[in-house]
C-alpha cells in the first residue's frame, strides 16, 4: 500500500531538516532499516494511544502487530487506521484484555496508553514478557505502584521510557543547552510551575448503563467500581480522584519534570500543598479546581499553581514553567520560550514550536493531534529506539517518572492531610507520619492485586 507514511524514508529530507541534536539518533535508526522490524503493541488505543503510535511510526520501520482496549468500536477503529498507516498494510491483532495479548510474548515494544489507573499492571507484565515499554505518565496513582514498575523495569533489564515528552521538545532542549547551561539565567534560586487551562469537566450528568461497546468492569479494573457515567469515558477521567491525580497528577507533573530536568534536581526534601474545589461547585468532577503546592529542593522552590477558572496571569503562558535567576527569567511552555536578561550585554531571546508539518502532513488532518507537540513525541521515540538499540537509560527513565508522579501524589496527599509531608526515598516513607505513610498505596478492588516491590 502505498500512503505518505510507507514512502517516506527516516533518514530523507524529513529528518535532514530537524535540529542538529537527533544527529546521534541517525546510526540507530539507519541500522534499523536493514534489521528485522520491532514488533509493537499498544494498550489503549484512544486519543493519545494512537498520537503516540503513529509518531513512532513516522520515525522507524516498526511492524505494528497488536492492539489493546475495552472498547470494541475504539479499538477497531484504531486497527484501521494502523493497516492504513503501516507500510506493511497488515491489520494488527485485536484484543479485549491486556493480559492475552502480553501472553503472546512476540512482542519487542509496547506502548501503554490507559486511564492512569491501568499503568501499572501492564507495564509489569510486559517487561516480565520481555519487552521494553513506553508507558504514559504519570507512571501510577498510588506511590507504591511506582515502586513496583521501576523495580520490575530493573529487573528483567528493559528500557522504559515516560511520556514526559517535555525533555525531548525541540525548543525546550535548545532553552537548556544555550540559555541554562551556559549561565545566562546566572543562580537560578525559584521557580514556577503552572496550568490555567479550564480543563476540568463541568458537566453533571445523571448515571447511566455503560454503552454495549464498552467493557466498563474491565475498564474500572483495579479501582473503585462506581456507577457508570458518560463523563468518565473517553478522557474526562481525569477530573475523577478515582482514576487519577487531578490537575496536579495530569500536568504538574509535565512541567516540575522539566524543571527537573533542566535543573538536574532529583527528589524534594519536603512537599505541601493547599487547594479545594472553590469555584466550580455544581460539577460532576470531584478533583480541586484551585490549588497550590511547593516542592523544596536545596536552595530552590518549585511552586505550583492551577485554576481551572479565570485568567492566567501572562496569557501567552498559559501552562508552562518560569525559572528565576539573578542575572534573568525564562518562562517556558510547549508552545515556546522566552530569555528575558536582567540587564548585562545578554539579548531577549524568543523561539516558538516548529510544526514541521512540511516534513510530516499527515500531522495536518490526524484528528485531535496536539500539532504542536508531535515534533517533540517523534523525538521522544527517536531517543527511546536509541535507548534500546544501546541497552541504556532514555532520557525520561522510569526512575526520572517515578520521581515526578510520585512527587505529584505528595502534594495531593498533604492537601488532604493538612500538613507538610517530607519523604525519605531511600525507605519510601514519610518521615514520622504513618499515616501519610499508609496513604502511599491506594486499596485496590479484588480480584486484582496491588504490585509490591519486593514481589515483581
Amino acid at each position: 500500500m502505498s500512503t505518505p507514511f510507507a514512502r517516506r524514508q527516516i533518514l530523507g529530507a524529513g529528518l535532514a531538516a530537524t535540529s542538529s541534536f537527533l544527529l546521534p539518533y541517525r546510526e540507530t535508526i539507519a541500522a534499523m532499516q536493514d534489521a528485522p522490524k520491532k514488533r509493537v503493541g499498544l494498550i489503549g488505543t484512544g486519543w493519545y494511544g494512537k498520537a503516540d503510535l503513529f509518531r513512532l511510526l513516522q520515525v522507524a520501520p516498526v511492524e505494528v502487530v497488536s492492539l489493546c482496549d475495552v472498547d470494541s468500536t475504539m479499538l477497531n477503529d484504531a486497527a484501521d487506521m494502523v493497516k492504513e498507516r503501516q507500510k506493511s498494510g497488515q491489520r494488527p491483532r485485536t484484543y479485549s484484555d491486556y493480559r492475552k495479548l502480553l501472553a503472546e510474548k512476540d512482542l519487542d515494544i509496547v506502548l501503554i496508553a490507559t486511564p492512569d489507573h491501568w499503568h501499572a499492571l501492564p507495564m509489569i507484565e510486559a517487561v516480565k514478557n520481555g519487552a521494553d515499554v513506553y508507558v504514559q505518565k504519570p507512571i501510577s496513582v498510588d506511590v507504591v505502584e511506582g515502586q513496583a514498575m521501576l523495580a520490575a523495569a530493573r529487573k528483567y533489564n528493559r528500557v522504559v521510557q515516560v511520556g514526559t515528552q517535555r525533555r525531548s521538545t525541540p525548543h525546550l532542549i535548545e532553552a537548556k543547552k544555550q540559555i541554562i547551561d551556559t549561565g545566562l539565567l546566572g543562580k537560578i534560586s525559584h521557580a514556577e510551575v503552572y496550568c490555567y487551562y479550564h480543563m476540568r469537566a463541568r458537566e453533571n450528568p445523571p448515571d447511566s448503563p455503560p454503552p454495549a461497546n464498552l467493557d466498563f468492569e474491565m475498564w474500572t479494573g483495579p479501582a473503585p467500581l462506581l456507577p457508570y457515567n458518560k463523563l468518565v469515558h473517553p478522557r474526562s477521567w481525569r477530573a475523577f480522584n478515582e482514576y487519577g491525580n487531578g490537575i496536579v497528577g495530569d500536568m504538574c507533573i509535565h512541567m516540575l519534570d522539566t524543571v527537573r530536568w533542566m535543573l538536574g534536581l532529583g527528589w524534594p526534601t519536603r512537599v505541601s500543598s493547599q487547594g479545594g474545589i472553590f469555584v466550580d461547585k455544581a460539577s460532576r468532577a470531584n478533583i480541586p479546581d484551585t490549588q497550590s503546592a511547593v516542592f523544596e529542593f536545596p536552595e530552590l522552590n518549585v511552586l505550583w499553581t492551577h485554576r481551572s477558572w479565570g485568567d492566567p496571569p501572562d496569557p501567552a503562558y498559559p501552562w508552562g514553567a518560569t525559572l528565576y535567576g539573578d542575572k534573568g527569567t525564562l518562562k517556558l511552555s510547549v508552545q515556546s520560550y522566552d530569555f528575558i536578561p536582567r540587564g548585562g550585554d545578554a539579548k531577549p531571546v524568543h523561539r516558538d514550536v516548529k510544526l514541521e508539518l512540511d516534513e510530516y502532513p499527515e500531522d495536518k488532518v490526524e484528528k485531535d493531534l496536539e500539532r504542536h507537540v508531535a515534533p517533540a513525541i517523534r523525538v521522544h521515540m527517536l531517543d527511546f529506539l536509541k535507548a534500546i538499540a544501546d541497552r541504556s537509560k532514555p532520557v525520561a527513565d522510569i526512575e526520572q517518572g517515578h520521581i515526578s508522579t510520585a512527587s505529584c501524589i505528595l502534594a495531593n496527599l498533604s492537601m488532604k492531610l493538612g500538613r507538610t509531608l517530607t519523604f525519605d526515598p531511600s525507605q519510601h516513607v514519610v518521615v514520622g507520619d504513618e499515616q501519610a505513610t499508609a496513604m502511599l498505596r491506594r486499596p485496590y478492588r479484588a480480584p486484582w492485586v496491588h504490585p509490591e516491590p519486593n514481589q515483581v
